[in-house]
């Protein structure tokens, strides 16, 4: 049985020396869980041949390493998840004695079932791939479903961001706290938050007119001169949070903060963002902000690397990483 060495107590594990990389998405992602665990990251050159293929080759021996790829599916989503596969790969064929792909933002969940005719289940694709190149293990945080865990033959350790968010939410002046969810189907997601933070809970019933033209946004739940937190897990192009915030602020909420653990931010969203009532966007950093998001003055961001850190050394150290989740 082989020794690993972190930080200053060595502990008995099966998969050799733990080995942190990272690809293109996210490198001060890596670094950062690099620091807390007191590992240097592994070294890779990542690049690109003029076609845009990836070209990738590892500098260090890692035979019988136990190997984590940090690389959340983030935009540009395709590229980011052909460089995590042809990583995954060149692990493989250098004899690497676990491969673990940590996946902080898991692209493609959105379509997790067939609910219209001819179209794909693109989580369950993804889950494939992964699996076809090589991983062992996939660790990730707030899926858009939790039963996508299903679609992987492999162990997922699905992580929740919660006890992040919940902690800094904690920390607010926010004397009277409803928790709003921005539809019904995250109402379950908002009254765990509530619970926690001992609020109230309201849901944004989201109806589109008879001509499909607009959508009435009508609050389910008392927020009259309360601080309305909106909880989601993905804002993507901020459409709904808009429309969630206005819908707040008309029904007499004094304060609006928004929060999600994925802020995807595409297109026309940090415009919406900087037009909408919101006095505050709370995301972490599962994806990094990039361009016009980085100088949004509303945006706040929590660090997720901590979080991480501590489940890769639970896993390398072969431990519970269920002392995570609360």
């Amino acid at each position: 049985m082989k020794r690993s060495l972190i930080g200053d107590s060595a502990t008995p594990t099966d998969f050799g020396d733990l080995k942190v990389f990272s690809g293109s998405a996210h490198p001060q992602l890596a670094k950062d869980i690099c620091d807390f665990l007191g590992i240097p990251q592994g070294q890779a050159r990542l690049r690109r041949f003029p076609d845009t293929e990836v070209s990738f080759q590892i500098d260090e021996n890692i035979r019988g390493a136990d190997v984590f790829i940090v690389q959340p599916t983030s935009n540009p989503v395709d590229q980011h998840l052909m460089e995590l596969l042809v990583m995954i790969d060149a692990f493989r064929r250098s004899s690497a004695a676990r491969i673990t792909a940590v996946v902080p933002y898991y692209g493609y969940a959105r379509q997790d079932r067939k609910d219209k005719p001819r179209v794909p289940i693109s989580a369950k694709l993804v889950a494939n791939l992964l699996s076809a190149a090589g991983t062992h293990r996939v660790l990730t945080m707030d899926l858009h479903k939790a039963q996508i865990q299903g679609f992987f033959d492999i162990p997922v350790d699905h992580l929740f961001a919660a006890p992040v968010i919940v902690d800094y939410l904690s920390r607010l002046d926010t004397p009277r706290l409803t928790i709003v969810s921005p539809d019904a189907g995250g109402a379950e997601r908002a009254r765990a938050y509530a619970k926690r933070l001992g609020g109230e809970l309201a849901v944004i019933d989201k109806r589109r007119t008879e001509d499909g033209t607009a959508e009435v946004m009508n609050v389910i739940g008392d927020v009259a001169g309360r601080t309305c937190i909106i909880q989601d897990d993905i804002i993507d192009t901020a459409g709904t949070i808009q429309k969630a915030a206005g819908a707040l602020k008309a029904a007499g909420a004094e304060k609006v903060i928004a929060c999600a653990v994925h802020g995807v931010l595409s297109g026309p969203a940090i415009e919406r963002i900087n037009n909408s009532p919101l006095d505050q966007l709370v995301v972490t950093d599962t994806v990094p902000l990039r361009g016009d998001a980085l100088q949004c003055k509303k945006i706040h961001v929590l660090s997720v690397a901590r979080l991480l850190g501590q489940a890769i050394r639970s896993i390398h150290e072969e431990t519970s990483v269920s002392s995570l989740f609360v």
